[in-house]
């Protein structure tokens, strides 16, 4: 079996191959993670409004769903770089472990963050379209993240694997 580390050199390699691909993942998620603190940090002032407390249990239940979900995914998505911070100065041995983690992480993060805005945008449709509207344009919302998030990546990945 060949082992790339019997090569002399490979392991400054593997570090900086190592280094990129850390780097490249801690800057793909710095682009999230503002918009789910912000919107976190919205979410948490809301029930203390007055009109909260006037709104529809749907829409009250849509918030908490936001809530919920936006939580979950500030906490994903901030995982790797805590993740990271436990291993920092020491010898990762197995460092394809732990970037398979933290993409893990990341991607439930992530679909998480794409279930917050589609609930966001359910609550506030209700309150301004109303009911019947809201349904769709959270319908459409959704296959909006879908597509662009997921379908797009998915498809693109699948298509380099058979070749084309």
């Amino acid at each position: 079996m060949y082992e790339p580390r019997d090569e002399p050199g490979a392991d400054a390699r593997e570090t900086a191959e190592f280094a990129r691909e850390w780097g490249e993942m801690l800057d793909e998620i710095r682009v999230a993670l503002p918009g789910v603190q912000l919107l976190f940090a919205f979410l948490l002032t809301v029930p203390f409004t007055v009109t909260f407390r006037e709104m529809s249990a749907l829409i009250r239940y849509g918030y908490f769903t936001c809530f919920l979900t936006t939580t979950a995914s500030c906490a994903f998505l901030m995982a790797p770089s805590v993740y990271h911070r436990f291993h920092w100065r020491r010898d990762v041995r197995d460092k394809e472990l732990m970037l398979r983690t933290a993409n893990r992480l990341a991607t439930v993060g992530v679909v998480l963050l794409a279930l917050a805005m589609t609930s966001a945008v359910y609550v506030l449709s209700v309150v301004i379209a109303g009911k019947v509207a809201a349904v769709p344009i959270t319908v459409a919302t959704g296959l909006l993240f879908a597509t662009l998030w997921f379908a797009l990546p998915l498809s693109r990945r699948s298509a380099e694997r058979q070749g084309r």
